[in-house]
Formats: C-alpha cells, sequence, structure tokens
C-alpha cells in the first residue's frame, strides 16, 4: 500500500465488510455449501486499465470467512495497472473462497473506478496549481471508502460531512441578511471549524475576502469573471470552482489560476472496474 495515502480506521473497514456480507450471504451460502471444501487457490484479475484501490475491504471479506485465508498481492494499492494483469493469488478453503467473492469485488470494483476516474481528473489539471477536490455526493454508508479512494487516485478530499467544516451559501446569506453577517455569525458559532463561503458576485468575493475565510467558493462564474476573481483574490484566501464541470473543460479552468476544482462525477457517477475472481491458478504470464 502507499505509504502517502493512510487507510481507513480498520474498524470502518471491517463494518462496511459486515454490512455487505450480511446482505448477499444471509443465512448461508446454499450455493457454496455445494462445493467439496478443501483448499483451493484462485486469482484476482483485472480486465482493463485501473488504478487499483479497494485491498483492505478484499482482504477484510475473505478474512472474515476465512481467517486461514493466504492473500498475495502483487501489485500495491495505488498503482496504475494494464488490461489484463492478475492483482492478486489467494489460497484458503474454496466455500470461503467462493462466499466471498462477490462482496470482495464489489469493494475492488466500486473503489478502483472511483479511484480511476479521479485520477484522470488528476492527469488533466497535472502541471497547474489546482487540486482537484470530491464532495458529498457519495453512495450512502460508503464515504470514508470513497474519499479514500479519492485520494488513492491523487485527488484531495473536501469536508467529510456537515460536522467538520461550516459552508454557507445563498441559503444562509439570505436568512442572515448579509454575506458578511453570516460569516461573523458562523465566526461566532464554530470558531475552531474551517469556513468555506461560497460567492454568486465579485462584490460578494471582496466581502469574504475582507472578512476572511479558510476558501472562497466561486459557483457558476462564467470564464472572465472567473480569472478577475483569481486577480482580485491574489492568493490570498484559496479559491474553489464547483458546478457545470466537465472533464473537457478542465483544464481551462485549471489554467484561470483557480486553487481547487471540485467534481461531484468523482463519487457520484461510479463506473465500475471491470474485475474477476477464479478459482484455480492464474494463467500463464
Amino acid at each position: 500500500m502507499n505509504a502517502a495515502i493512510a487507510p481507513p480506521p480498520q474498524d470502518v473497514v471491517e463494518a462496511d465488510v459486515a454490512r455487505a456480507l450480511a446482505e448477499d450471504v444471509g443465512r448461508g451460502d446454499v450455493t457454496a455449501m455445494l462445493l467439496p471444501d478443501h483448499e483451493d487457490i484462485a486469482y484476482l484479475l483485472c480486465k482493463e486499465p485501473a488504478v487499483v484501490c479497494g485491498r483492505p475491504w478484499f482482504d477484510a471479506c475473505h478474512r472474515v470467512l476465512d481467517p486461514e485465508v493466504a492473500i498475495d498481492w502483487r501489485v500495491s494499492e495505488g498503482d496504475r495497472v494494464e488490461a489484463g494483469t492478475v492483482l492478486a493469488t489467494l489460497a484458503g478453503h474454496a466455500r470461503a473462497l467462493v462466499t466471498g467473492e462477490r462482496t470482495s469485488l464489489n469493494f475492488m470494483q466500486t473503489l478502483s473506478g472511483t479511484a480511476t476516474i479521479t485520477a484522470t481528473y488528476v492527469d488533466a489539471v497535472r502541471g497547474t496549481r489546482t487540486r482537484i477536490l470530491d464532495t458529498r455526493k457519495t453512495i450512502p454508508g460508503l464515504r470514508v471508502a470513497q474519499k479514500y479512494a479519492v485520494r488513492t487516485g491523487g485527488g484531495s478530499n473536501h469536508r467529510m460531512g456537515l460536522f467538520d467544516a461550516v459552508m454557507l451559501k445563498e441559503n444562509h446569506v439570505r436568512a442572515a441578511g448579509s454575506l458578511t453577517a453570516a460569516i461573523r455569525a458562523a465566526r461566532a458559532q464554530q470558531p475552531s471549524l474551517p469556513l468555506i463561503v461560497e460567492v454568486e458576485t465579485l462584490a460578494q468575493l471582496e466581502e469574504a475576502l475582507t472578512e476572511g475565510c479558510e476558501r472562497i467558493l466561486i459557483d457558476d462564474f462564467d470564464a472572465e469573471t472567473r480569472r478577475e476573481a483569481v486577480r482580485i483574490a491574489a492568493g490570498r484566501i484559496p479559491l474553489e470552482v464547483s458546478g457545470g464541470v466537465d472533464l473537457p473543460g478542465l483544464r481551462a479552468i485549471a489554467e484561470d489560476g483557480v486553487d481547487c476544482i471540485s467534481i461531484g462525477a468523482l463519487t457520484k457517477h461510479v463506473q465500475a472496474i471491470d474485475l474477476s475472481m477464479k478459482l484455480g491458478p492464474p494463467p500463464a504470464g
């Protein structure tokens, strides 16, 4: 595993796996019971180019079912692999290998998909100052896992939830009467939390710069206004672009000099990586 990317706490991984196995195995795998429960081997195959992600969940799935299973990974977490790469081999009880197959693959295919698309966006802005951020648009119950996958793909995490940062948007400004009032109220109530402020005009940008915050979100600015916002901010407070961003237009936004671009599609539009796990030895070569 890439030492630079800290894995989630083991109890989080195990809780994810417990839920997933409960919904799949239920009262027991009635099909696996047809197999003789002798020692067997299996291999995990990646069928398309991908960034590998999900090893902690894959391992946990199989070790819950067979604590003695031996898993030999041939790649590291975060590696970029080509189609046809054997990612790992396993040795353990045949029934447990078959029972854990689908759940372990579900984690690997989903998280590798998130890491792979993140890497595509990160590659698109390489050489600029811009970081790619995720959002809270995640699969319910898998936020920690998906945000880990974003980091594995080279992206950065936005706030984890509604508890670890204050984010002021138009509804908060409307309720407070002005952006300045909303910022001051947020600072008074949550002085220790990061403050992110969304602005809709250059005038609001000036307000946010004057009052201060950790990041300013310039939402739905056209290219000319965005470049003017970068000029006005002059690096004093990081600027984030969000909303309506797609891959073809990503580079141009980054080259305008913004600090961050948040992309909901990293975790919302999941395109799973094609993986398979088969009993028997891996193919030669």
